[in-house]
Protein backbone atom coordinates (compact mmCIF):
# COMPACT_ATOMS: atom_id res chain seq x y z
CA UNK A 1 0.00 0.00 0.00
CA UNK A 2 1.37 3.72 -1.08
CA UNK A 3 1.87 6.04 2.14
CA UNK A 4 1.30 8.90 -0.06
CA UNK A 5 -2.30 10.29 -0.17
CA UNK A 6 -1.75 12.01 -3.48
CA UNK A 7 0.38 8.85 -4.71
CA UNK A 8 -2.14 6.34 -4.28
CA UNK A 9 -4.98 8.04 -5.52
CA UNK A 10 -3.26 8.94 -8.54
CA UNK A 11 -2.21 5.39 -8.99
CA UNK A 12 -5.71 4.74 -8.51
CA UNK A 13 -6.96 6.94 -11.48
CA UNK A 14 -4.20 4.96 -13.80
CA UNK A 15 -1.88 7.96 -13.13
CA UNK A 16 2.00 7.63 -12.64
CA UNK A 17 3.08 9.27 -9.78
CA UNK A 18 6.21 11.34 -12.07
CA UNK A 19 3.28 12.67 -13.89
CA UNK A 20 2.12 15.75 -12.35
CA UNK A 21 0.53 17.93 -14.88
CA UNK A 22 -2.99 17.21 -12.95
CA UNK A 23 -1.74 16.87 -9.02
CA UNK A 24 -3.21 20.69 -8.11
CA UNK A 25 -6.64 19.93 -9.54
CA UNK A 26 -6.41 16.54 -7.70
CA UNK A 27 -5.48 18.19 -4.64
CA UNK A 28 -7.90 20.36 -4.60
CA UNK A 29 -10.41 17.30 -5.29
CA UNK A 30 -8.87 14.90 -2.42
CA UNK A 31 -9.03 18.16 0.12
CA UNK A 32 -12.36 18.67 -1.06
CA UNK A 33 -13.37 14.81 0.20
CA UNK A 34 -11.58 15.53 3.17
CA UNK A 35 -13.88 18.08 3.83
CA UNK A 36 -16.29 15.85 3.66
CA UNK A 37 -14.87 12.85 6.00
CA UNK A 38 -14.15 15.70 8.84
CA UNK A 39 -18.06 16.55 8.83
CA UNK A 40 -18.82 13.06 8.68
CA UNK A 41 -16.83 12.39 11.74
CA UNK A 42 -13.39 11.10 10.43
CA UNK A 43 -10.26 12.44 11.16
CA UNK A 44 -8.70 15.29 13.23
CA UNK A 45 -11.21 17.27 14.71
CA UNK A 46 -9.71 20.17 13.15
CA UNK A 47 -9.28 19.02 9.75
CA UNK A 48 -7.38 17.79 7.04
CA UNK A 49 -5.76 19.07 3.63
CA UNK A 50 -2.54 17.93 1.60
CA UNK A 51 -0.21 20.25 0.10
CA UNK A 52 1.55 17.70 -1.84
CA UNK A 53 3.15 13.85 -1.92
CA UNK A 54 4.53 14.07 1.53
CA UNK A 55 0.99 13.86 2.96
CA UNK A 56 0.36 10.07 4.35
CA UNK A 57 -2.68 8.31 5.03
CA UNK A 58 -1.35 7.63 8.20
CA UNK A 59 -1.50 11.08 9.09
CA UNK A 60 -5.04 11.44 8.24
CA UNK A 61 -6.29 8.57 9.92
CA UNK A 62 -3.56 6.52 11.53
CA UNK A 63 -3.30 2.70 11.38
CA UNK A 64 -7.08 2.39 11.82
CA UNK A 65 -9.01 -0.29 10.29
CA UNK A 66 -11.79 2.25 8.17
CA UNK A 67 -8.48 3.31 6.34
CA UNK A 68 -9.13 0.93 3.51
CA UNK A 69 -13.05 2.19 3.37
CA UNK A 70 -11.70 5.43 3.44
CA UNK A 71 -9.35 5.03 0.47
CA UNK A 72 -11.48 3.86 -1.44
CA UNK A 73 -14.30 6.33 -0.92
CA UNK A 74 -11.69 8.80 -1.62
CA UNK A 75 -11.04 6.87 -5.05
CA UNK A 76 -14.84 7.24 -6.27
CA UNK A 77 -15.30 10.69 -5.27
CA UNK A 78 -12.03 11.93 -6.54
CA UNK A 79 -12.86 10.20 -10.19
CA UNK A 80 -16.20 11.64 -10.22
CA UNK A 81 -14.15 14.77 -10.07
CA UNK A 82 -11.29 14.04 -12.45
CA UNK A 83 -12.54 12.06 -14.61
CA UNK A 84 -15.75 10.87 -14.86
CA UNK A 85 -17.41 8.11 -16.52
CA UNK A 86 -18.48 8.63 -20.52
CA UNK A 87 -21.76 6.60 -19.09
CA UNK A 88 -25.03 7.50 -16.36
CA UNK A 89 -25.55 4.08 -15.60
CA UNK A 90 -21.52 3.81 -14.47
CA UNK A 91 -21.58 7.81 -12.96
CA UNK A 92 -25.21 6.40 -11.03
CA UNK A 93 -23.42 3.63 -9.54
CA UNK A 94 -20.24 5.38 -8.97
CA UNK A 95 -22.43 7.51 -7.24
CA UNK A 96 -24.82 4.80 -4.71
CA UNK A 97 -21.63 3.71 -4.01
CA UNK A 98 -19.93 6.39 -2.41
CA UNK A 99 -23.01 7.41 -0.92
CA UNK A 100 -23.23 3.56 0.72
CA UNK A 101 -19.97 4.37 1.88
CA UNK A 102 -20.01 7.78 3.25
CA UNK A 103 -23.40 6.38 5.24
CA UNK A 104 -21.42 3.60 6.56
CA UNK A 105 -18.43 5.48 7.46
CA UNK A 106 -20.74 7.85 8.93
CA UNK A 107 -22.21 5.51 11.24
CA UNK A 108 -18.75 4.11 12.27
CA UNK A 109 -17.39 7.13 13.13
CA UNK A 110 -20.41 7.58 15.60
Amino acid sequence: MANSILDSTKDKLGLSKDYTVFDSAIIDYINSVFFTLNQIGLGPSTGFSILDDSDNWQDFLGDETRLQAVMAYMYLKVRLLFDPPSTSFVIDSMNNMAKEMEWRLYIFAE
